[in-house]
């Protein structure tokens, strides 16, 4: 393990699986900050691809090519970094070698997993030497999970602010979205279900939403989760469930943790989708429930998964268009209960469609931020969005990468 002056070393940021479909944006989104002084590459294993990356968005930056399945290409390319944003999923399959090798070597590191089997398996097995060599490993930086993770971070400082207390209670309810799903998201999806129906004990990480926080605190009070339709006292409408929230809550929970639990020992939070009032509400949340229900009911089966994947949804490397990307936009709504009663709504919005779009935007803020953190307030380990920048990530977010954050009511 050596943790040379990261200073002195040849690149601020190495974008890892630069010829992905979401790396391809994320590069393209470098190139338009146009900034001088950040010295940055891109990295992936086919030199040919990343030429043709580099044509595709005019980046006229280093290559590095470099093999995710070989450790030893993984450590010499942490080494080369102050912080590697990763691209590469599934991560469960193809992202181990690489957050070891920063973890050693003392690197920053941002990705955007959604695979909270995984996560928990890096946390577990490398935690201590991420602590001793000063790496901040920050998983979950795009629209899984900073808008929920620093939604929440944020509706917790103005609660403060106005109230003089935390909420004891918060729901995020996702108003709107329009975007479209890349290959990649559903691989990373198709192979969580497909580790989840081999493995009893998986399934039971994947049910408890403590399952992310420090070993000692993976237990808590039994958390709302909405699985079907049904009518939400905090927003006043019907509401139906929400694909992501598996995770997102998970990273939120951990959030908690990682600070001690401030916000209180009984603190609950879920997500779910707004589908309106009335008839026609409860009709549009009977719709999605069937349909996530249907769908995942589905991919349990490995045939019926396998026939998916290869005539059915995108493969990887496929994704919506950069017209698409630009019409594209979500909307989050925080609904927010304290001790007392008070109640608080934030909005937190975003610009381009949720999944590529605006994650790009989100990791490129999430890791500049990070390597400038100082890391005498955030040392080596494996922290969240929220708990490692904070403030600094809420101020990148706003200036940078087309979010909005704001109280309602």
């Amino acid at each position: 393990m050596s943790t040379p002056d990261r200073d002195q070393r040849p690149f601020d940021l190495i974008v890892f699986g630069a010829t992905s479909f979401v790396g391809q944006i994320v590069v393209g989104h470098l190139v338009e900050r146009g900034d001088p002084k950040l010295r940055w590459a891109m990295a992936g294993r086919s030199a040919a691809k990343l030429g043709e990356v580099a044509t595709t968005t005019l980046a006229t930056v280093d290559r590095v090519v470099a093999d995710a399945g070989d450790l030893d290409e993984m450590r010499s390319l942490a080494r080369r970094a102050r912080v590697v944003a990763s691209t590469v999923g599934p991560y469960a399959l193809h992202g181990s070698n690489l957050v070891q090798a920063c973890a050693e070597e003392g690197t920053d590191y941002v990705d955007l997993t959604g695979e909270p089997q995984w996560m928990r398996q890096m946390i577990d097995t490398h935690m201590v030497a991420a602590t001793v060599s000063g790496a901040r490993i920050v998983h979950s930086c795009g629209f899984d999970s900073i808008p929920s993770d620093m939604g929440v971070w944020f509706i917790q400082q103005q609660s403060v602010e106005r109230f003089g207390e935390y909420c004891v209670r918060i729901g995020m309810r996702l108003a709107g979205a329009r975007g479209g799903a890349s290959g990649g998201t559903i691989a990373s999806l198709l192979n969580v279900v497909a580790e989840m129906s081999k493995n009893a004990d998986l399934r039971e990480v994947m049910k408890n939403p403590y399952a992310l926080a420090p070993s000692h605190l993976r237990t808590g009070p039994t958390q709302p989760n909405v699985t079907f339709p049904q009518r939400d006292d905090l927003s006043g409408q019907w509401v139906a469930p929400f694909v992501m929230a598996g995770i997102n809550t998970k990273v939120v929970q951990r959030s908690h943790a990682l600070l001690d639990r401030p916000w209180g020992e009984n603190f609950l939070y879920d997500e779910a989708m707004l589908t309106g009032n009335g008839p026609l509400g409860a009709a549009k949340a009977s719709g999605v429930a069937g349909a996530i229900g249907g769908f995942m009911a589905a991919s349990l089966l490995g045939p019926v998964r396998g026939a998916l994947s290869r005539f059915v949804l995108p493969k990887p490397g496929e994704g919506p268009s950069a017209a698409s990307q630009a019409k594209g936009y979500f909307d989050l709504r925080f609904f927010g209960e304290t001790e007392s009663g008070r109640r608080i709504t934030a909005k937190v919005t975003g610009d381009r469609d949720p999944g590529y779009g605006s994650t790009a935007k989100m990791m490129v803020a999430a890791a500049l931020t990070l390597v400038g953190v100082d890391r005498r307030t955030t040392p080596g380990g494996f922290w969240t969005p929220s708990t490692s920048m904070g403030g600094a990530l809420l101020d990148a977010l706003r200036r940078d990468a087309g979010l909005t954050f704001e109280v309602i009511e």
